[in-house]
């Protein structure tokens, strides 16, 4: 790994950087700005459609970046030797993240099959908790990791 670090260390990092900004930035447009626009559909049917749609495409496109951003975490820290107490916050932060995204994922998954089953109530229930907690949850975390990586790069 030291070597791959050694070779290819701009683009591990541009990899990294580029997949946190696609994962925190793509939550900050859902809940910001696509869920608000999406809450103006008066058709229930429709609106609960169009959220459970949109959500497994954010979920599907953001998926493979979190992945990209796991990966190069393990390429800066062995191959980089980065240590100390703002890399072990940021492998909790992401962790947690992570974690959290695979709830939503699950929720969301539960939502498109109860909708598909026409049980509207409780696929509104299933995902009622994502843009309300989950997602703020995530993007406050992945505002601190980015803040605790520019601090790390700053020393």
């Amino acid at each position: 790994m030291k070597d791959l670090y050694e070779n290819y260390a701009v683009i591990i990092i541009f990899l990294h950087i580029i997949s946190a900004v696609i994962w925190v930035g793509g939550m900050i447009a859902i809940r910001f700005a696509v869920h608000p626009s999406l809450q103006s559909i008066e058709e229930v049917n429709i609106k609960l459609g169009k959220t459970i749609l949109v959500m497994g495409k954010f979920f599907n496109i953001v998926l493979p970046f979190i992945f990209i951003s796991l990966a190069t975490a393990l390429v800066l820290l062995i191959g980089g030797g980065f240590n100390g107490w703002v890399v072990h916050a940021k492998e909790s932060i992401w962790t947690i993240m992570s974690l959290n995204f695979a709830y939503m994922y699950f929720k969301r998954y539960k939502a498109m099959k109860l909708f598909s089953n026409g049980d509207l109530e409780s696929a509104k229930q299933s995902i009622a908790m994502i843009p309300s907690l989950l997602l703020p949850i995530n993007i406050a975390l992945g505002l601190l990791a980015i803040f605790f990586g520019i601090t790390f790069r700053a020393f």
